[in-house]
């Protein structure tokens, strides 16, 4: 007789650690040239915003006030086509999609590129506390050395 498990009773294998780094997977990613990674990228980020309810219009009308000028609909239809060879998306335009969708994970492309992780700053300060404990506990194993020696020439 199957055991019936118990709703109230958290499961310890359910647990998933929060996410540390900011980016999309290799899967959203993908291969291939630069700039199809990068239309796969902002269409990923127009897909997510539309499933939040955020229409394609109504980023590219954010995308414009932010950056006080005219971004349309089928320029983000262009930026985000893998087929659309003219048109790549400005700095400052990627800047104002991350601002008009939320997606954040956009800021982890470019580092990744040059094996570098963009961290969200409540892990900043973890990170470089570890580090400084990992540096103490290496200057700690120094002088203990140190004083090995000391005491061996006594």
């Amino acid at each position: 007789m199957a055991r019936r498990r118990d709703p109230l009773t958290k499961d310890l294998f359910d647990w998933q650690p929060p996410k540390v780094a900011v980016g999309y997977g290799p899967e959203v990613v993908g291969r291939g040239p630069l700039d199809n990674r990068i239309a796969r990228l902002i269409g990923q980020a127009l897909r997510d915003a539309r499933d939040e309810g955020v229409t394609r219009a109504k980023v590219a009308a954010q995308m414009s006030e932010y950056l006080r000028r005219s971004i349309s609909e089928p320029m983000l239809n262009k930026w985000s086509s893998e087929g659309s060879e003219e048109h790549r998306i400005p700095l400052d335009a990627f800047i104002a999609l991350v601002h008009a969708t939320g997606a954040r994970d956009l800021l982890g492309f470019v580092p990744g590129e040059f094996g570098l992780t963009v961290i969200e700053d409540e892990y900043a300060e973890l990170i470089e506390e570890r580090l400084l404990d990992d540096h103490i506990e290496e200057m700690q194993a120094r002088r203990q050395v140190l004083a090995a020696r000391r005491k061996a020439r006594r």
